[in-house]
């Protein structure tokens, strides 16, 4: 997938669900790699939180942001809109603390974003996926979520809160692409005994009828539901209607409440700011297992990142160049000669192997009795590999030698022992030139980066 930004600002005002403060989004086109950023104006530094998973300070009853005691809450239905209209890229300024919660969807948030239209630009979003087939536990809720090989991100939730109204439910998203028609609409709920509680704790100020689904499992004491209401200052007559629902709305989903809890998913996920090209499917998600999954996706992708540019090494697949060809590039020789054999070559890096045995002449004196390989050797083994590069397009290698004119930003991340198998991979920092050769080398031992460094030769003829 591209990376995209909408098309023109959008203003938005409305409630907050849980304060009840009046605020108003304004979203402004970004930059392909900004990222979905806040930024509070009604703070004299306008302080910006980054909408990323390491961000998260709070979850309850909703996802909140915070950087240096600034937050932000109540931010995943906005999130799921624009993540579900393709949007990885706006600057969001609000003069709050929580965003506008509207009709309880992110329905109202899609509109907007579709109205102003969706810029696509040129680069690709950063993608994640695995290639088999694993499992995450929340302990703390009991949510557990699978996550499948996809070519694309496919979202299924699955809920059941032992109620007799709601019962157990599934939800479906096969395609970002309907996300707008089936997901956006459903709105947040709540039980009707789990009210006076959120009232009493500080949340719900903003909660409307109007708002959100009320979902009643249990049949109120007479007098309860205007007592309820005059807490919530709620001035409108309410009682329950058929199917354990306040009288104040209808369903627009038979399975409303799991298609919400897919909705939430969805904007808690875009917290990873990532193409998710997987499958999903979770029981029982909520705000505090959905951000944790998010945060542990963030991590392994970061990692597995890294492991992208690991070279693959099949030892018994033909080298591009054998020990004997090496010899013919290189002037090196024993006890000097540090790679064995080449396993890639382009025009623009190459790939080396050296196997690191017992009977290295240098393990005589480092150490003798705790054998580690000279870091200087190293960043000798990975020049000696990109000599390959270099000589590969000089006639008669034999009549040119390399000298060294600069190591910057060596970094020794592991020590490398014996019967250990290096990988040194070089590649070009910019066009060889009268013979200076730039280069960025990097040496991993299986999945670990043990060396790397930046260097600079010259090739002279003799």
């Amino acid at each position: 997938m591209k990376q995209a930004t909408i098309k023109k600002s959008i203003e938005i005002e409305g409630k907050g669900l849980h304060t009840g403060k009046y605020s108003t989004l304004s979203l402004h086109p970004a930059a392909a790699n900004h990222g979905i950023k806040f930024r509070r104006t009604d703070i004299e530094e306008q302080p910006i939180i980054k909408a990323d998973a390491n961000s998260v300070v709070a979850t309850q009853r909703c996802t909140v942001l915070g950087a240096k005691e600034v937050s932000i809450s109540t931010v995943e239905h906005l999130l799921a809109a624009l993540k579900g209209t393709g949007v990885s890229n706006v600057l969001i300024d609000i003069n709050g603390e929580e965003v506008p919660i509207l009709d309880g969807s992110a329905l109202p948030f899609v509109k907007e974003i579709v109205a102003a239209g969706v810029e696509t630009q040129e680069e690709d979003q950063n993608y994640f996926d695995v290639s088999e087939p694993m499992v995450w536990k929340h302990d703390a809720s009991g949510a557990e979520y699978t996550i499948l090989p996809a070519e694309k991100f496919e979202l299924t939730t699955l809920i059941d809160f032992d109620s007799s109204v709601i019962g157990k439910q599934y939800a479906m998203l096969d395609n970002l692409e309907d996300f707008a028609t089936e997901i956006a609409p459903n709105r947040t709920f709540v039980f009707l005994h789990e009210l006076s509680a959120l009232a009493d704790a500080g949340l719900v100020k903003g909660g409307e009828l109007e708002n959100a689904l009320v979902f009643v499992d249990r049949v109120p004491e007479k007098g309860a539901l205007a007592a309820l209401a005059k807490k919530l200052n709620v001035t409108k007559d309410i009682e329950v209607k058929q199917e354990g629902i306040l009288n104040t709305t209808e369903l627009r989903f038979q399975n409303e409440a799991a298609r919400h809890k897919l909705l939430d998913l969805v904007g808690d996920l875009a917290l990873t700011g990532l193409d998710l090209r997987v499958k999903i499917i979770a029981k029982k998600p909520g705000h505090a297992a959905n951000t944790a999954l998010a945060k542990e996706l963030l991590s392994t992708y970061k990692t597995t990142r890294k492991l992208r540019g690991i070279p693959k090494y099949d030892p018994t697949k033909k080298p591009v160049n054998d020990i004997n060809e090496i010899t013919k590039k290189l002037q090196h020789r024993y006890p000097f000669l540090l790679i064995d054999k080449i396993i890639e070559l382009t025009d623009k890096h190459v790939v080396g192997v050296k196997n690191v045995t017992m009977n290295e002449p240098f393990f005589q004196g480092h150490f003798p009795n705790n054998p580690v390989m000279p870091g200087v050797l190293q960043i000798e083994a990975m020049a000696q590999t990109g000599g390959i590069l270099v000589m590969e397009n000089v006639e008669n290698p034999h009549e040119w030698d390399t000298f060294f004119l600069r190591i910057k930003n060596a970094l020794f991340r592991h020590p490398v022992l014996p019967g250990d198998t290096i990988l040194f991979k070089m590649e070009l920092i910019s066009p060889i030139r009268r013979g200076l050769c730039e280069m960025t080398g990097k040496a991993y031992v299986g999945n670990k980066l043990v060396c790397e460094a930046e260097l600079l030769a010259q090739i002279i003829r003799r």
